[in-house]
């Protein structure tokens, strides 16, 4: 089964949903595309028979996607950028299937970010991984929650603080890749993991899955909720994080005020 959209693609057979990113050249999320993205999902939610949900770029696309559209991020338009992109994760976490990426170059800011909240992550020699945010004067909200859990403390502290990125092997190191393998091996690797899955019941894998979020020191959704806080009631009230935006849009370096 699959269904038209304008920036993705959903097909859904076999027991598992394939939403693949498609907004060459690198796959940018900008508002438009996250609400497909989540109807995509809602699309998914209803289909009790499916054991996975599976995040791709096209083939026509460099990247899995190097981020949320920076524009976005602009005063008028931060609070609708958030809601739409905060919503696929709570999305994944309220259905509860088995979700994994398949990264075949760049996942930078939110694009690492949607690479953080999945499951599985498959990726080639090729990928790069990182959040730059803070050279634009904001942070990521969702790393902010994932990333420690995933490599711990320290290091998820100085990428985020940073803004550096990792290659394909130190992030298999930290622990942010599952299966490290060849691009041309990408799609066999992901139908073998796939395979075990629909082995399986779909709603013994919801279960688990669930209770794999239950017994999260914190939820995503409460976790998100203070995170937000922050971000709409105090970042975005400081000038540098206006600033940080557009120098970027302007193509320029950013003139820091501290304030």
């Amino acid at each position: 089964m699959s269904e038209n959209f304008d920036f993705i693609r959903l097909q859904i057979e076999n027991g598992v949903g394939r939403i693949t990113l498609a907004r060459p050249p690198l796959n940018i999320l900008h508002i438009p595309m996250m609400r497909e993205m989540a109807r995509a999902l809602d699309r998914c939610m209803g289909c009790h028979e499916m054991v996975a949900i599976v995040f791709a770029a096209a083939p026509e696309c460099r990247a899995f996607s190097a981020g949320v559209a920076v524009e976005d991020h602009k005063a008028e338009t931060v609070y609708q950028m958030l809601d739409s992109f905060h919503n696929l994760f709570r999305l994944m976490e309220q259905m509860a299937k088995p979700t994994i990426a398949v990264v075949d170059g760049a996942a930078l800011g939110g694009g690492f970010e949607l690479v953080l909240g999945c499951d599985v992550v498959i990726a080639s020699e090729r990928a790069r991984f990182g959040q730059p945010e803070i050279k634009l004067g904001v942070f990521p909200p969702i790393a902010a929650i994932l990333l420690p859990r995933i490599i711990g403390e320290k290091r998820a502290r100085e990428l985020i603080l940073t803004g550096d990125l990792i290659d394909s092997l130190e992030a298999f190191r930290l622990g942010v890749i599952n299966h490290l393998v060849p691009s041309d091996q990408l799609q066999a690797k992901t139908e073998e993991v796939l395979d075990k899955l629909r082995e399986l019941s779909a709603p013994a894998l919801e279960a688990t899955r669930r209770a794999l979020d239950a017994a999260r020191e914190r939820t995503l959704e409460a976790a998100l909720s203070a995170v937000e806080d922050i971000y709409l009631n105090e970042l975005m009230k400081t000038h540098d994080a206006h600033e940080g935006i557009a120098a970027f849009l302007e193509k320029r370096k950013p003139q820091w005020r501290h304030r």
